[in-house]
C-alpha cells in the first residue's frame, strides 16, 4: 500500500493526535506530524500533548503550511445521548470479529463527550472545517478527520486481518499485550513509511521498537503516528484506497482498506444501513 505525493497544495502538514479522549494530565495523549513540501514527506516524531499543548503544535505546523489535516483518534460529531453511534456499530463489528472492543461514544460520558467534555473546547479552538472530501482538494486551509487506529491497521497489515487475530500491543493491558505484536505493529507503519518515503518515520520507528519494555506512553505515540498515516493516505493515496464510514450528522472514520479488508467493511456498514464509500 503505497502513496504518491501528489495534491493540489504546494505544502502540507498531516497532524496525528491520539487524545486519549479526556484531558487528564498525567495519561495525556500524543501528537505528531507529517510535513509534505514539494512533494518530499518528513516526519516530526511524536510527543506527549494535553489538548491545549496539541492545539499549539498544530498552530505552529499550519503557520507554516498551506493545508493542515488533523487526524484525531476521537469520536469528532456525537449526537446520540446514549448508546453507540451507527459508525460505531459498523466498527464494533468488524473488530470484535478480529478479538478487540470498541468504546461507545454518546454524549452520557462525562469527561468525554458531554457538554464540558475537553473535545468540543478542543474542536471550537481549532476552528477546522470538517469535511474529509473537501481536505482533499483543497489548496489552502485547516481539516480535521476522524480516523481510529485499530480499524486502520488491519488493512496495513494484513496479518492482523482474521477471526481472533487483533494485535495485543497495549502495554497497559498486561494480561493480554504480546510483545511480538507490539514489533509487529512498528513493522506495518515503519514498512508504510519506508514505501511512501517518508523520511524520519522509520528511523523513529527503529528507536521505538529497541525498548523492551514498552509503555502506555510508547503506545499513545505509536497511535498517534498511525493517525498521521491514516490522514496521509487519506490525502495522497488513491481514493479507492480509503473508506468514510458514516457522515458527518451522525459520525463517520476514515480508514485505509485493502482489496482484502474491503467486503468485511463493506458489509458490516450494510448491513447497518450506514454509510460507506
Amino acid at each position: 500500500m503505497t502513496t504518491k505525493p501528489d495534491h493540489p497544495a504546494q505544502s502540507i502538514s498531516v497532524i496525528g493526535f491520539d487524545s486519549a479522549w479526556t484531558d487528564n494530565p498525567k495519561a495525556p495523549g500524543a501528537v505528531c506530524s507529517i510535513r509534505i513540501d514539494r512533494g518530499a514527506a518528513t516526519f516530526k516524531e511524536p510527543s506527549l500533548a494535553s489538548f491545549s499543548e496539541a492545539l499549539a503544535f498544530i498552530r505552529d505546523e499550519q503557520s507554516n503550511v498551506d493545508l493542515c489535516l488533523v487526524a484525531l483518534d476521537q469520536p469528532t460529531i456525537v449526537p446520540n445521548m446514549t448508546s453507540m453511534r451507527p459508525v460505531d456499530r459498523v466498527a464494533a463489528s468488524v473488530i470484535s470479529w478480529l478479538g478487540g472492543g470498541v468504546q461507545p461514544a454518546n454524549r452520557s460520558k462525562v469527561g468525554m463527550f458531554d457538554d464540558d467534555a475537553p473535545i468540543w473546547s478542543f474542536k471550537t479552538k481549532l476552528e477546522a472545517t470538517e469535511d474529509p472530501e473537501l481536505a482533499r482538494a483543497a489548496t489552502h486551509g485547516l481539516f480535521l478527520i476522524e480516523v481510529f487506529p485499530a480499524l486502520a491497521i488491519i488493512s496495513l497489515e494484513l496479518a492482523f486481518f482474521g477471526r481472533l487475530k487483533a494485535p495485543r500491543y497495549n502495554p497497559q493491558r498486561r494480561k493480554t499485550f504480546k510483545l511480538l505484536d507490539w514489533h509487529a505493529v512498528v513493522e506495518a507503519v515503519r514498512i508504510y513509511g519506508r514505501r511512501s518515503n517518508i523520511v524520519g518515520l522509520a528511523k523513529w520507528l527503529d528507536d521505538t521498537e529497541e525498548r523492551e519494555r514498552p509503555t502506555k506512553s510508547d503506545q499513545d505515540k505509536l497511535d498517534s503516528a498511525i493517525c498521521a498515516v491514516v490522514g496521509y493516505h487519506w490525502l495522497l493515496a488513491d481514493r479507492r484506497a480509503s473508506l468514510m464510514i458514516g457522515d458527518l450528522n451522525a459520525g463517520y472514520m476514515i480508514t485505509p482498506v485493502a482489496p482484502e479488508t474491503l467486503a468485511r467493511l463493506n458489509s458490516a456498514a450494510h448491513a447497518r444501513n450506514v454509510s460507506c464509500a
